[in-house]
């Protein structure tokens, strides 16, 4: 006889149940012994916060003082240094074109680039780190140039300050714009701008000793580099020395007190010894020197009128003409001596010798 499918299925059930029934046990045990506490681990060394080193530069409480203080400088000034709209001005006098020249080597010369231009910044000379291994590198204070720099008026010649003080040497150095009048057979020199000279920019080679108008005389050039301010400080250590107050020192640029009586225990001078006195009889020279206006003729030379001028250096700026070379490069040297803004002091023996032999050309004619 065949079984029917419902009784074979309804089997199953009723032993799925019996199968539960048998192997669950509806009264629970004892707990069991809780087993042994395990040996303590040994505790590891405190870390340093991953952070610290960059909170010891990025906080408000260090950042704070360093704004206040660039904020009181001339390269804080937006009105002094946001003219930067022209190519020939980009590079020092405007955040994007000061970053062009540096990243790229070159400016964007193309009309209005650079207009308006953006006021000197944090961002202009710091941007990314080098290193983060300070301790053994040194603090590199994400400069964006702190290399040694090859001269814009004298590719050839390379200066290194050995560290931060290289970032200034990109704009604190004789501009391009006017060559440096030297010895030719003509005897003479043609001025053709009233802001003739090394452009404000002439510091790190003062300090260097180099770029000044050679003029033999009676007071000795000192060795190339051998300025006791270059041989044994640097930009930085001079300028840029810790203060409590915002106007001197750190981002003001404004030397202190402690940074100088370190190797000038007695004061520090505020000028090289007979730089005023020297620097007037010079202007006076200067104001008097006998040139000759120019034209230019129909192929574009600059030629002689035969009209005579008076005065190289009058008010402070050149005048345009054709002039003896010694009186420009006594011109050249006064323009570079008022430019460099130290009263001699960055480098006392070049400073000097510049006055001196040029006073004694100017004399002597």
């Amino acid at each position: 006889m065949k079984s029917h499918p419902f009784f074979r299925l309804l089997m199953i059930v009723v032993s799925g149940f019996l199968f539960v029934q048998c192997t669950s046990d509806p009264i629970p045990g004892p707990p069991g012994e809780d087993g042994i506490d395990g040996v303590d681990g040994v505790d590891g060394q405190d870390g340093v916060s991953g952070t610290a080193s960059c909170v010891a530069c990025h906080s408000n409480a260090t950042r704070e003082p360093i704004l206040a203080s660039f904020e009181l400088s001339a390269h804080g000034s937006g009105t002094t240094f946001a003219r930067g709209a022209g190519a020939n001005c980009a590079q020092c006098h405007g955040s994007e074109g000061f970053i062009d020249y540096v990243t790229t080597g070159a400016v964007d010369t193309t009309a209005g680039a650079y207009s308006p231009a953006m006021p000197v910044s944090c961002a202009t000379c710091h941007d990314s780190h080098r290193t983060f291994d300070f301790e053994n590198d040194g603090p590199d204070y994400a400069l964006r140039n702190p290399d040694a720099q090859n001269l814009v008026l004298d590719p050839t010649y390379t200066i290194d300050f050995e560290g931060s003080s290289n970032n200034c040497i990109t704009c604190h150095q004789p501009r391009n714009s006017y060559e440096i009048p030297a010895v030719n057979t003509s005897g003479t020199y043609i001025i053709t701008s009233s802001r003739f000279g090394p452009h404000y920019g002439p510091q790190s080679t003062m300090l260097e000793g180099i770029l000044g108008a050679p003029i033999a005389g009676s007071t000795a050039y000192p060795g190339v580099g051998s300025a006791t301010h270059r041989t044994a400080s640097s930009c930085v250590n001079c300028h840029m020395g810790e203060s409590n107050v915002a106007d001197l020192g750190g981002h003001s640029w404004v030397p202190t007190d402690e940074s100088c009586i370190q190797c000038h225990p007695s004061g520090a001078p505020e000028e090289m010894n007979g730089f005023t006195e020297g620097m007037a009889t010079l202007a006076g020279l200067l104001a008097n020197v006998v040139g000759e206006e120019y034209t230019e003729d129909a192929d574009g030379n600059l030629v002689g009128t035969g009209v005579p001028i008076v005065g190289i250096i009058v008010n402070g700026s050149a005048r345009l003409g054709i002039w003896p070379t010694e009186a420009a490069q006594a011109a050249w040297n006064y323009k570079t001596l008022e430019q460099d803004q130290s009263r001699g002091i960055h480098n006392p023996g070049y400073s000097r010798a510049l006055l001196n032999n040029s006073i004694e050309a100017l004399q002597n004619n």
